[in-house]
């Protein structure tokens, strides 16, 4: 136990520094901060899932993200979430695509962001939202995007959508 509270020790100072960064970068780029961000994410979420298993299964892929992120040491805590006023946890859009939503309760960034006194939904969230698609697309062979719907300081509400 002690070995796994020195890691996420070790990373929530990386996160704080990585908090740091961003409230850096984002007044001097502008909003070509979250494109940048977004972009490396993505990269790390491929690179993360190579060797990956492949699947078409949506819950099968999300369970696959978190054996990855785990594996990598990343602590993101989350689950799939099913508002009362659907009968299905996966709907489809207008679009064709598949959607799920996500709670993340124990989020690394969100922590760092507040630490920091750092607003949420910036560029350093940018970065895992390209992350996990990323992954996702690697895993299933699809695009595959993840916005949010609510930041709040106790967990996060995002949208995960991949094309049909």
């Amino acid at each position: 136990m002690d070995e796994i509270l020195k890691k996420r020790r070790t990373l929530q100072e990386t996160m704080n520094f990585m908090a740091a960064l961003s409230a850096g970068i984002e007044p001097i780029l502008g909003r070509g901060a979250n494109s940048m961000t977004m972009s490396a994410g993505r990269s790390l979420g491929r690179k993360f899932s190579e060797g990956a298993q492949q699947t078409d299964d949506l819950m099968e892929a999300i369970s696959e993200v978190r054996k990855i992120l785990m594996k990598n040491h990343c602590l993101w805590g989350f689950e799939p979430f099913k508002p009362a006023s659907q009968s299905e946890m996966i709907t489809v859009n207008d679009k064709g695509q598949s959607e799920i939503q996500l709670v993340f309760r124990d989020c690394m960034i969100r922590q760092s962001l507040f630490r920091f006194g750092h607003p949420q939904e910036g560029s350093l969230c940018n970065m895992m939202y390209g992350f996990f698609a990323g992954a996702l697309e690697s895993i299933m062979g699809k695009n595959a995007t993840l916005e949010i719907k609510h930041a709040g300081e106790n967990a996060c509400l995002k949208v995960l959508t991949v094309d049909g």
